[in-house]
């Protein structure tokens, strides 16, 4: 079997210039009743502190308590370096700045050196890039899930029953608040989530402009709808908080200069409630900051899209990362 895939450290424009993301290929959930049953010991997770898409993943296992489960739903790091063999899910060395992953620890998997095994193993005649957050079920050797949005909603009820008293029943996309919330990702996924990445891996002016300048637009409309609310949808934590951050926490780091989205910065005043609101997830919500690595994520853009950035040099700033809530 051929573990040849196209899981290259580049992700390419089409021919007109513009970037297109892949879909994801698994949409299984994990549910009583269903193929995946709720179990201890049976699921593992795989996912990039660098990805933002991995991040939403990671922030929900965080905020509903999974890691104080043993053997509920423990997690592989991958390095931080995206080479042309993908995603590395074992340990390596490699010619240029990296921040190193957790190592496979999955039972019965443990050879396995790149995340491109897993989708192999999962379907032999998988095509595709090998993405991650993933979902591995180890009872059946395959891959439940590796669309981060659907992950997050099932992961809301999923565990519950194993889970402390005090998360059991928390729902971060609430029955009376969900045709808001979907109102929300329509235009804050395709301007700002996939925005950002539109702008980067753009390759014509035409391409790059028709993505950065409805960015930033969207950007003010969250401003303003963010107000003087503690969370977008007031005092209520959701989806749209979390999908929101992990684009947020990156983007003066990362998006404002590597990807050339640098009419303006989040800090500096321009865009005040979004600022707030994203200093307030960060210090005083302990999942937030706990899944957020800095050194991976400027180490991963910087390092991996060698098409962007052929010296793979590692800017020092911005410094701070993320400024204080009282700045």
């Amino acid at each position: 079997m051929s573990t040849k895939l196209p899981g290259s450290s580049t992700q390419q424009a089409s021919a007109d210039g513009r970037f297109h993301r892949q879909d994801a290929s698994f949409r299984d959930t994990i549910s009583k009743g269903g193929r995946f049953e709720p179990e201890k010991g049976r699921y593992h997770l795989i996912v990039a502190e660098a990805c933002p898409w991995a991040h939403r993943v990671m922030l929900v296992r965080l905020l509903k308590k999974m890691d104080t489960v043993p053997d509920l739903l423990p997690v592989t790091i991958v390095d931080s370096f995206l080479s042309p063999e993908g995603w590395c899910v074992g340990s390596r060395e490699v010619d240029r700045p990296f921040v190193k992953g957790t190592g496979n620890h999955i039972p019965g998997h443990e050879n396995k050196m790149f995340l491109r095994e897993f989708y192999l193993e999962a379907d032999p005649s998988y095509q595709k890039r090998p993405t991650v957050p993933v979902i591995w079920d180890n009872k059946l050797n395959t891959i439940v899930n590796n669309e981060s949005s659907e992950i997050i909603r099932f992961l809301d009820t999923a565990f519950d029953e194993f889970l402390p008293n005090d998360v059991r029943g928390i729902t971060y996309y609430p029955k009376e608040l969900r045709s808001e919330i979907d109102e929300f990702h329509s235009w804050v996924y395709p301007y700002i989530n996939n925005g950002v990445y539109r702008s980067g891996f753009a390759t014509t002016p035409e391409a790059y402009e028709e993505a950065v300048v409805p960015l930033f637009e969207a950007l003010e409309r969250v401003d303003k709808l963010i107000g003087d609310k503690k969370f977008i949808f007031g005092d209520r934590l959701t989806e749209a908080d979390i999908r929101l951050f992990t684009t947020i926490v990156r983007f003066d780091p990362v998006y404002y200069g590597h990807f050339k989205c640098n009419i303006q910065q989040i800090r500096g005043g321009h865009y005040p409630h979004l600022h707030r609101w994203l200093r307030t997830l960060y210090w005083t919500i302990p999942a937030f900051k706990d899944t957020t690595n800095f050194e991976s994520i400027k180490a991963h853009y910087y390092s991996s899209h060698t098409q962007i950035n052929p010296t793979s040099i590692v800017p020092i700033g911005p410094i701070p990362p993320i400024e204080p809530l009282d700045s």
